[in-house]
């Protein structure tokens, strides 16, 4: 079908699409805040300035138009898949008949008979789609996808700028589609980790653009609804990414032993009265700020005045403030370094983004000094503020179940400290947690929801795979269990060093094990004996019984290490099910993918 009659024109949309992802946060509210409000004078919807104490008019949606949208999602943290939905819901509410498929679930070889349709895709790692949109990627940016003359679509790219490849599945998917002669009704939108204000504007951008001149009166209903205030205090009060609720800290204890080399801690915090919930699998952002003694170095070697003013977004700071609280100082992100590069014009620093190899060895453990040091260049604070990435929140598993704890949560938080060029390094939210933060007092949070890491519904078999903190949201699924009465059928495969001092919630998994609540346990510590044993290896040594699980119906979860672990537990997977189903490596492939697009294998990496 052709496009309605557009209230801009394309030269118009087009340059708005791209404006998106150089707004501020501020811009991105105004201009999404004129968005709703353009779609809503679209579909006659009248949008209330603030809902009555007493009683409020309910609207319908209005009714369906005749334009058809399909939105498509491909994700590994469940980010996409709630984008996917709020789009859908804004649609359907806009009246356009809008329906929402995972990459898993859409038969991607009757793209070129689509109307319009919405992609929004992660990348995953250094480039990589993420397991449900491989299929779907390699159809449309390979030599069998079809001519889609005739289809209206746009992209939503969800990366992050720590990665060389930012956003690269989402850019090639775009690419692809527009080169086989769809049609790209607002430009492609690249988010980084803070994607909530620019996915707002692509969606608005890409409904007014889809819909109608006019859109029917919807159906006013005559029932009253009575507003309450919600349980956080106030009239319609939600804590979230951006509006975190300050929670107290119940208890922090050190779960590592003295000797260990690892500093792990179990944090309990208060939700009470917040309204938030969560699942087993979800995880919680926490917000923090950078160590002082980086702050002060930074600030010793560039010789700023720490008062000078900056402006960080719309806000004015001092320096000292901006380091300390508001720009992210203690990891360095491909973004950043080309930003550098482009500023400063170092050669060096250029050889270096060319080299990928010598490019991921720089980023690992290096920090904003480091690249000040080893590239010098005569910056002001302005200037320099001007390449920093904001600070974002740290996200760390949930380890407990609301089902047994109430209005808490709680976390396992490995701190990260080491030591590089004479010089100590701390992680920024782990050591403040650690360092700073004591019982009684609060730190700002909320809640990451994870839909593709989740316990299934009907109690079926699982084996739970992690390493170090890795087991932190095996703690919430036992929990979960237990407080629902599930027993039995679950099985943890658990690694880490020392079995003395690094054996996480061992009581805990024991008692689970007495009440029959946890079936089987295996660990592995790598550091007690000469040879090096890891979880992979504790799979492989069960993998008769492992296969029969998954034969049975079993759930597998892995949860740990992206770079190292993950790799070998997958490549052991491949191995236990090639050898015992006496099948090719193709086809162990594909039986992996199976259990993937069945939710059986879900997986969380870091």
């Amino acid at each position: 079908m052709s496009l309605k009659t557009n209230p801009l024109n394309d030269a118009q949309l087009s340059a708005l699409s791209q404006l998106v992802e150089g707004l501020n946060k501020e811009q991105t509210v105004w201009l999404n805040g004129y968005f709703e409000g353009r779609l809503a004078a679209l579909g006659g919807v009248e949008v209330p300035a603030v809902a009555s104490t007493s009683a409020s008019t309910a609207a319908a949606p209005p009714a369906q138009s005749a334009i058809k949208l399909t939105i498509l999602y491909g994700t590994e943290t469940g980010h996409s898949q709630g984008l996917a939905e709020k789009l859908g819901e804004k649609a359907s509410f806009k009246g356009i008949d809008a329906q929402v498929l995972s990459l898993y679930d859409y038969n991607y070889k009757k793209l070129n008979e689509e109307d319009n349709v919405a992609i929004i895709v992660s990348t995953h790692g250094e480039g990589d789609p993420p397991d449900m949109a491989e299929d779907f990627y390699k159809y449309v940016t390979g030599p069998r996808a079809p001519q889609l003359d005739g289809v209206n679509y746009s992209v939503l790219a969800l990366g992050d700028k720590t990665y060389k490849h930012f956003c690269k599945t989402g850019e090639e998917i775009d690419e692809a589609l527009k080169s086989r002669g769809a049609y790209r009704v607002t430009q492609a939108v690249k988010c980084d980790v803070d994607y909530e204000q620019p996915a707002e504007t692509w969606m608005n951008l890409f409904l007014l653009n889809l819909a109608p001149a006019e859109i029917p009166e919807p159906v006013v209903s005559s029932e009253t609804s009575v507003a309450t205030p919600s349980s956080a205090g106030g009239f319609g009060e939600e804590f979230s990414k951006s509006n975190p609720y300050m929670a107290t800290v119940l208890e922090k204890v050190r779960i590592t032993g003295n000797d260990s080399d690892k500093e792990v801690y179990h944090v309990e915090l208060s939700l009470e009265g917040s309204g938030l919930e969560y699942e087993p699998g979800d995880s919680l952002g926490i917000f923090t700020k950078n160590p002082e003694a980086l702050v002060e170095d930074i600030l010793a070697f560039t010789g700023f005045d720490p008062e000078q003013k900056v402006d960080v977004g719309e806000e004015e700071y001092s320096i000292k403030e901006a380091l300390s609280h508001h720009l992210e100082i203690t990891m360095l992100t491909f973004d950043l370094l080309t930003k550098y590069q482009e500023k400063t014009k170092n050669a060096e620093l250029a050889k270096l983004l060319a080299d990928d190899e010598a490019l991921d060895a720089y980023l690992y453990g290096h920090d904003v000094l480091d690249l000040l040091e080893d590239y010098p260049y005569e910056w002001n604070a302005r200037k320099l503020v001007e390449v920093l990435r904001p600070i974002p929140p740290r996200l760390y598993s949930i380890s407990s179940s609301m089902e047994s704890v109430g209005e808490e949560v709680h976390v396992t938080v490995s701190v990260v400290r080491y030591e590089r060029k004479n010089r100590k390094r701390n992680g920024a939210c782990s050591s403040h947690l650690a360092d700073s933060i004591e019982i009684d007092e609060q730190v700002p949070v909320y809640i990451d929801k994870n839909p593709s890491f989740k316990l299934p519904a009907n109690g079926s078999k699982i084996i739970m795979v992690g390493a170090g903190t890795g087991v932190a949201p095996y703690r919430a699924f036992m929990q979960h269990r237990e407080s629902l009465g599930i027993k039995g059928e679950s099985w943890l495969f658990f690694g880490d060093r020392r079995f003395s001092s690094d054996f996480l919630y061992q009581t805990e998994w024991q008692k689970l094990l007495k009440k029959e609540i946890l079936t089987k346990i295996d660990v592995a510590f790598s550091r007690d004996q000469e040879d090096k044993v890891y979880v992979q290896h504790k799979l492989k040594e069960q993998q008769k019984e492992v296969f029969d699980w998954l034969e049975n119906g079993a759930h597998l979860y892995l949860c740990g290490d992206m770079k190292y672990m993950a790799k070998d537990v997958n490549k052991a997977l491949l191995d236990i099910i090639q050898t015992q189903g006496g099948i090719s490596e193709e086809q162990a492939e594909k039986y992996v993918k199976n259990l993937k697009r069945e939710k059986r294998f879900q997986t969380d990496v870091y």
